[in-house]
């Protein structure tokens, strides 16, 4: 399949966190364990048929992107409780706009923008470090160690925060198996199997477009039914903007090896 229907189907996949997490009590700290948890024995079981070659520094570089990937979702899932679907997925650009309007409804709603732009940046760090290490590790097997080490940290920090990782209802963990089927098994690992044809820029970029069917969904749904503000609407706009230019030539996003190499030759026929 191409890389780029791949990276399309893994953004759309996980539009629908933000909204499901909303459905769940449970705490941030439980919601983003147990994704990680879930999704384990299928990136595990085919990890299992890929070559392994793994060096020192590719081992400590997914160490260091599963403790960012811990990170990401915890001050991610725990913006949800402060602020909206929409300025919770959408960051750079487009969360000035979308933060100049919570800022303006209360000091909780910019407490979750900030907690969202720390997931936003800590996933930025995790892209980055997955399109190195993609080079020579298969997909699955980066998935199966970032995911574990992800879900160490945080089970430790649970741990010590004495936040409770089972006992929830059965909306919490029907909520926590869709994070884990869709956004996570299709989504996350769908944009680390794209790290290795396109550049980590173009990969984050492109994963921005999860706030359009994000809003949406907040929208339609009527357990939740967030109207987006018109300095959402801008925000996302202003993000499809980004996107659409990050793709605008079909070569500028593709990594400097058989991708662009596949591109120029797309180009040339």
């Amino acid at each position: 399949m191409s890389p780029l229907i791949v990276l399309i189907i893994a953004v759309l996949a996980t539009t629908y966190a933000g909204p499901v997490v909303r459905l769940a009590a449970a705490p941030a700290l439980a919601i983003a364990f147990w994704r990680l948890v879930l999704v384990l024995p299928v990136t595990g079981g085919l990890a299992l048929r890929e070559p392994r070659t793994l060096t020192r520094g590719a081992v400590g570089l997914m160490v260091i992107s599963g403790l960012l990937l811990a990170a990401h979702f915890w001050t991610w899932i725990a913006s949800l409780r402060f602020t909206s679907v929409a300025s919770s997925v959408v960051a750079v650009g487009g969360a000035i706009l979308i933060g100049a309007g919570d800022a303006a409804l209360s000091f909780g709603h910019l407490t979750g923008d900030l907690l969202a732009l720390a997931g936003a940046l800590t996933a930025a760090g995790y892209y980055t470090i997955g399109r190195r290490v993609r080079a020579t590790v298969g997909v699955w097997t980066y998935a199966s160690i970032v995911y574990g080490v992800a879900a160490l940290a945080l089970g430790a920090f649970a741990a010590t925060v004495h936040a409770p990782l089972l006992g929830h209802s059965g909306t919490d963990w029907a909520v926590m198996a869709s994070l884990a089927a869709g956004p996570m098994l299709i989504g996350h690992t769908g944009m680390n199997y794209a790290l290795k044809h396109f550049r980590a820029t173009t990969v984050n970029v492109a994963a921005l477009g999860e706030p359009v069917g994000a809003t949406l969904i907040a929208w339609l749904v009527p357990a939740i039914g967030e109207t987006p503000p018109v300095t959402a609407i801008l925000g996302g706009a202003v993000v499809l903007v980004g996107i659409g230019l990050a793709f605008s030539d079909r070569g500028q996003g593709v990594a400097p090896d058989g991708g662009r190499r596949m591109a120029d030759g797309a180009r040339a026929r």
